[in-house]
């Protein structure tokens, strides 16, 4: 009977142990806390970076929406320049899908 138990108990740490995700938290935050830098460059480069800096869609645009590996036409119904996202209305379908900025192709 204490064989079986052994055995069992053997079995379900040698299992525990081999499991591929990693639960040890402990180290995913130091490289952010020694790091003070990169929390303040976003800010200083998202507007440079940012899509909608490069390319003004508005409401009310005729543009090309990359859905699901397919580019339809679309037009926009309003844009969210904070989240990097825009509402569009896409041709032939009833309802509105947001999709961010990088995804939208203005004709």
């Amino acid at each position: 009977m204490w064989i079986k138990i052994f055995g069992v108990v053997l079995l379900a740490l040698a299992l525990t142990a081999c499991e591929s995700e990693n639960t040890n938290t402990a180290n995913e935050n130091k490289p952010a806390a020694t790091t003070p830098a990169p929390a303040t460059s976003p800010a200083t480069t998202a507007p440079a970076s940012s899509p909608a800096a490069s390319m003004q869609v508005k409401a009310g645009d005729k543009v090309k929406v990359n859905a699901s590996g397919t580019s339809t036409d679309a037009t926009v119904v309003s844009v969210d320049e904070k989240a990097a996202k825009a509402t569009v209305k896409i041709a032939g379908q009833k309802e509105n899908k947001t999709v961010p900025l990088s995804d939208i192709v203005k004709q």
